[in-house]
């Protein structure tokens, strides 16, 4: 038996985005899949680190807990993931000295929270929020960013803090890429020396490899 594929996702636009950190994603969108009737109970179900929409539907269906016949399952996707705003997809992708701006949880939540009010017209609340690993983090700071508008707040296998075992081993992981070029990690989104652009077939092959 073949697995269906996944729906096509649809996209919220956002504008030029304000961050957190007072940067600015400009012609910002939110990628997102729903499933389910609109006049269900609503759940938010966010993507996690390195997932795609397709991804978070190994926990839904007819036998599970995520049920689309009982639910309206809102899956948003990170920024970053490849399919909302991205390094890879953004409007200044091919500007070197632009680059992609830190984005903090409180800036997916709140852009998440436009999706739902704004672009899918639940201005009421939602049933739960939902989530996996950094889909955990994202449940936790949506309960409390919008407190009145969640009723229950569902984390797994997460934490509401990335902690600091878990980016030195995301550390290891980027400086093992990053070897293929003689560079090495300066922390968090940040390589020693500046940007690491321009990579070779070669570097992107022993890099990959090595990651």
């Amino acid at each position: 038996m073949t697995t269906p594929p996944p729906p096509p996702y649809k996209t919220h636009p956002l504008g030029t985005f304000t961050l957190q950190n007072g940067a600015t994603l400009p012609s910002a969108h939110l990628a997102y899949l729903t499933l389910g009737s609109p006049s269900s109970p609503a759940i938010i179900y966010p993507t996690w680190y390195s997932g795609t929409l397709a991804t978070n539907l190994w926990l839904t269906g007819p036998s599970l807990t995520l049920n689309p016949a009982n639910y309206y399952i809102i899956i948003p996707a990170l920024f970053g993931n490849g399919e909302s705003t991205s390094p890879s997809n953004w409007i200044h992708k091919n500007d070197p000295s632009q680059r992609f701006p830190q984005v903090s949880f409180y800036d997916n939540v709140r852009a998440q929270h436009l999706l739902v009010t704004e672009g899918l017209g639940l201005r009421g609340g939602v049933r739960a929020v939902v989530g996996w690993s950094m889909g955990a983090a994202q449940a936790f700071q949506w309960a409390t960013q919008f407190p009145g508008f969640v009723e229950l707040c569902v984390p797994f296998c997460g934490s509401a803090r990335t902690s600091l075992h878990n980016q030195v081993f995301l550390e290891g992981v980027k400086a093992a890429l990053l070897g293929a070029k003689g560079r090495s990690s300066a922390g968090v989104c940040e390589v020693e020396g500046g940007e690491a652009a321009g990579w070779t077939e070669e570097e992107r092959r022993v890099g990959l490899k090595a990651l």
